[in-house]
């Protein structure tokens, strides 16, 4: 362990015992009425990639009603949200007609079939995280020194969905340069949570999270190298997958890195309302070699799956994190309980040796040097530190072009997360091993349920108290194991809960499966207000 970085683990957690008591009490009372956006009116918005794809073959849907159903959803309650970067309602609508149209040319249900076989996502409308680069939009990334800058291309997993069908609708929020857990912008100003505008949607597919929890989006694409995929889905109540390294293309991703192995910690994967739909989606963005790897197609008998469970960490090590919230535990004994009564086999994890969590973790991030800085590295290590921190004090007076939370990040990998260059390499060296215990533990057959993050959703500019949890999520990234993010209800406050499902690398299907039943058992997303449906 790191003296220097478990002090601050230890004071973090000391003044988030103190100060979240009193701003409950006494500062932000419960969610009040005026935070709560406009219901869902539309029955369409309720169904899933797989129910709506029926009803295109059967032509009994147009795409162009269903698009013009989620554009009018998205300015309802954008106005609320402001999730929304950038638009192409009017295009989108063009490419509904044609694809109407290209429905309509089918002569007989085995041509409409063939059709869809060929392109599954057809007429089905998408949501981008702008730093996955939808051709011809904004490019910015929240940051004001791109923000003249356009997507010169479709990035490699967006252009897969576009051939599959799908139809974009808009680039969704980042923080600047997707360095935060908050998705808040000099550039393009703060981005809410839909259960609770006070709240923030996390980062940093911080919009996607806030669309999808709110129904405005029939599925996202997001990207991951810390927490960005399963944050956003915590916090907004959705379903959300991180692919296992190197399955799913990061190219064209803003920002990227030169090392030949960002592909094990970067990742772009799915977000959706629906577990049922993620298998499929993950298909598209993962292409055929990759799904044809991960067994996608295959059937996977639920009873076969081995359940581990972990409530958080243990021993010294979780002691000094800020305790796992009661509801989150409840959530994972739930599940767990669940799954034993229909025979699956359940039992509490004996962890690899994780008392090192935090160091390896962010040895992973620290390591990632050949990745895009805010500032501009053309000086030696220690001026950029110097320079980093000047932009922080700035920053926290209002006088710095960059957003405080995005420096912190930035200082963080200029200083080696604050390791020595010995310590770094050991720590890097020891996420090798935990890889391979992680493979042992798992094997093919297994999954381990644990908390996803320590808190649900705090309020905006509270985020730095869950950044010192974030080994829950970036140990995986480090590790290259896939997990998703399942919803399970909300807490008495209103605020999402729920669980992650950690599978052995290239083991996805087993997370997809687990929560594809703890949906159907479970319910998965609640809608932040009641639906008020018309018909």
């Amino acid at each position: 362990m790191e003296i220097f970085v478990r002090v601050i683990l230890i004071f973090v957690k000391v003044f988030a015992w103190i100060i979240f008591p009193i701003l409950d009490a006494f500062v932000y009372p419960r969610k009040s009425k005026r935070t709560l956006i406009p219901p869902i009116r539309n029955r369409l918005l309720t169904l899933s990639v797989q129910e709506l794809r029926s009803r295109l073959k059967s032509r009994q849907l147009t795409s162009v009603e269903l698009v013009r159903t989620y554009i009018e959803h998205i300015e309802v309650v954008n106005k609320h949200l402001n999730a929304l970067v950038e638009s192409r309602f009017t295009a989108a609508l063009e490419e509904a007609t044609e694809t109407d149209d290209l429905i309509a040319s089918c002569k007989t249900a085995e041509d409409v079939e063939k059709l869809f076989e060929e392109r599954p996502l057809l007429g089905l409308p998408v949501t981008i995280k702008e730093s996955c680069a939808l051709e011809g939009m904004t490019f910015s990334v929240g940051s004001l020194a791109r923000k003249n800058i356009k997507a010169k291309a479709d990035g490699k997993a967006v252009k897969r969905l576009k051939l599959a069908g799908a139809i974009p609708l808009l680039v969704s929020a980042t923080p600047e340069y997707c360095f935060s857990l908050e998705t808040d912008t000099l550039l393009n100003g703060t981005c809410v949570n839909p259960y609770d505008f006070e709240r923030t949607p996390g980062g940093s597919s911080g919009g996607e999270g806030a669309l999808n929890g709110a129904g405005a989006s029939l599925f996202g694409i997001g990207s991951d190298i810390g927490g960005s995929i399963r944050i956003p889905s915590l916090y907004c109540g959705i379903f959300g997958h991180k692919p296992s390294g190197g399955v799913v293309s990061v190219e064209g991703h803003f920002p990227n890195s030169t090392d030949p192995n960002i592909e094990h910690y970067l990742v772009e994967g799915p977000m959706t309302r629906f577990a049922g739909d993620l298998s499929e989606l993950l298909q598209v963005m993962a292409g055929k070699e990759n799904s044809t790897k991960l067994r996608l197609n295959e059937p996977v008998q639920l009873s076969q799956i081995r359940i581990l469970y972990s409530l958080g960490f243990e021993g010294i090590n979780g002691w000094m994190h800020v305790s796992v919230d009661k509801d989150i535990k409840d959530a994972i004994c739930r599940a767990t309980t669940h799954l034993k009564s229909l025979g699956l086999e359940v039992k509490k994890a004996k962890l690899p040796n994780l008392e090192n969590s935090v160091e390896v973790s962010l040895s992973g991030i620290a390591g990632q040097d050949l990745m895009d800085y805010l500032l501009e590295d053309d000086h030696a290590d220690s001026s950029k530190v110097r320079e980093t921190l000047w932009e922080i004090v700035k920053s926290l007076r209002g006088h710095s072009s960059y957003t405080t939370n995005a420096l912190v990040f930035e200082l963080t990998r200029r200083t080696d997360a604050f390791m020595s260059k010995s310590k770094l390499k050991s720590y890097l060296e020891e996420t090798s091993e935990l890889i391979g215990e992680f493979k042992d533990l798992l094997g093919d057959n297994g999954v381990l349920i644990c908390p996803t993050l320590n808190l649900p959703a705090p309020r905006q500019k509270w985020s730095l108290i869950s950044l010192w949890g974030v080994d829950y999520t970036l140990l995986f990234n480090v590790l290259g194991l896939p997990v998703t993010h399942v919803p399970m209800g909300l807490n008495d406050r209103g605020l999402p809960i729920g669980l992650s499902v950690i599978g052995a690398p290239n083991q996805d299907r087993l997370c997809l499966r687990v929560a594809v039943e703890l949906e159907r058992a479970f319910g998965g997303w609640k809608p932040p207000v009641s639906h008020d449906l018309e018909n």
